[in-house]
């Protein structure tokens, strides 16, 4: 019989190699700056939704999802329930304006509804956001390496930052969507098995659900219903006000690709935290000795045949990888574009640009590294909420009120929600952070400021 360890080994390198060459090819594909961006707005519904699936499903919402499953039970499936949502919402409600507003950014969309100074205060606390995400992911990728090489979590954040800072230099190879695709299939391909092998360890699903007790292991409100509610709803706004996120409508090749991939994406998210959340609940009951944030990668080292052990993990830590890459590429493109040029240094010349660029982008992952250490006892979700709200309540309802309220906001209101609401929201968090979620707090002040120059509601039609 084969080594089981080289059996894994070999399928972990070559799906590696596999998608770095997938990426690659993919370049060819790129003619324009336009198709850089946004794929020429040629994407299909089934482009859009694993576009939109590869950008959400990653280290934060397997790894920290399996983790908080492993404490809490069928609880920590909220941060992937609350994308599943906003997807859901994002299909009904959204896609269609957000398409046909032919912009590439959500900063442009504000802009062209208010003015710039309320683009760049947006920028500004999400670009805050952004930054702690970068540090989720690292945060994820700590029990994954550990786990792998049996390093320490200082090295292993270390190294992962070091290969972020490396893949950003190839960020449009394999930010692709084609690598996305693939990434998913075999993510979604490996998980479904992996939760197979988990009912069969229990003896079927039927005796799995009877080995926990109701509370708290199947309870969706073992926190509180006020707080899980309120952590759900963080993502549900944040994710509908972030970037890469709406990136994937934008680029749609009409309005049904764009509907169709984000209703398909409101399904198949969640089914992934469904099955990381089965394993961390299986792995708290049979490994209550271990880290809860190594929960799956020891599953899978454990449990998992070899060759889809490889394929699983291999396709986890290039996601965690292309995921930091790209919020660091497009953090640092933030700050050196809406900040450096723009304000600090606006006559500075395309070679002090470019050098400016580099060494923001070294001092976002450096920064995300000494973060994440500074972190490494707090669950990878509860950072994931806190920047999910942080966004949310600086974008959402000034994005609402670009799309079905456009020039009816003066942009005064509109500049004053995006500077008051989130700064109120992180007091919140602060002092007074067990009274009420900081995400109402945040999003009522929003609706307050943004209501009261509103006479009449028009919505357009579609």
């Amino acid at each position: 019989m084969s080594d089981p360890g080289f059996a894994l080994w070999t399928s972990f390198a070559a799906v590696i190699f596999f998608m770095v060459l997938l990426g690659v090819l993919s370049a060819l594909k790129v003619k324009t700056s336009s198709d850089f961006s946004l794929g020429g707005r040629r994407m299909s519904s089934l482009l859009v939704s694993a576009s939109l699936m590869g950008t959400f499903v990653g280290g934060t919402s397997i790894v920290g999802t399996a983790q908080a499953s492993f404490l809490y039970g069928i609880s920590g499936i909220w941060f992937t329930l609350g994308a599943g949502l906003s997807c859901l919402m994002l299909a009904l409600f959204l896609a269609g304006p957000l398409r046909r507003s032919g912009v590439e950014t959500i900063p442009e969309l504000l802009l062209r509804s208010y003015d710039r100074k309320t683009a760049l205060w947006a920028s500004f606390y999400t670009s805050i956001g952004i930054f702690i995400q970068v540090a989720t992911q690292l945060l994820a990728a700590v029990p994954l390496m550990s786990s792998l090489f049996n390093i320490p979590p200082a090295p292993s954040a270390l190294l992962v930052t070091l290969l972020v800072l490396c893949s950003v230099v190839f960020g449009g190879f394999w930010g692709a969507t084609l690598i996305g695709l693939l990434k998913m299939f075999l993510l979604y391909f490996t998980l479904i098995a992996a939760v197979f092998i988990l009912f069969h360890h229990t003896g079927g699903i039927g005796a799995f659900w009877e080995a926990f007790p109701r509370d708290p292991w199947l309870n969706l409100w073992a926190r509180g219903a006020a707080r899980e509610l309120g952590a759900a709803f963080s993502v549900l706004v944040g994710f509908a006000s972030t970037q890469s996120y709406l990136q994937s409508l934008f680029a749609a090749r009409d309005v049904p690709a764009a509907r169709k991939g984000a209703l398909i994406a409101s399904i198949f998210i969640p089914l992934a935290g469904a099955g990381s959340a089965l394993i961390g609940m299986y792995m708290s009951r049979h490994h209550t000795e271990i880290i809860p944030g190594e929960a799956l990668p020891l599953f899978v080292l454990e449990y998992v045949p070899p060759v889809a052990g490889g394929v699983m993990l291999a396709t986890l830590l290039i996601t965690l990888i292309m995921t930091s890459a790209g919020l660091t590429l497009g953090l640092g493109t933030m700050i050196n574009r809406n900040f450096y040029r723009d304000i600090f240094r606006p006559d500075a010349g395309e070679r002090e640009q470019l050098m400016a660029f580099r060494i923001i982008v070294v001092v976002i992952a450096m920064a995300a590294f000494f973060f994440t250490m500074s972190t490494l006892h707090v669950l990878i979700l509860t950072l994931a909420f806190i920047s999910m709200a942080l966004r949310g309540v600086t974008v959402f309802l000034p994005l609402l009120g670009a799309i079905f309220y456009s020039h009816r906001i003066p942009p005064a209101s509109a500049r004053n929600a995006v500077i008051v609401a989130p700064a109120a929201s992180l007091c919140w968090a602060l002092f007074l952070p067990d009274f009420l979620d900081p995400i109402y707090i945040g999003l009522l002040i929003s609706f307050l400021v943004l209501s009261r120059p509103l006479t009449k509601i028009t919505v357009p039609k579609g």
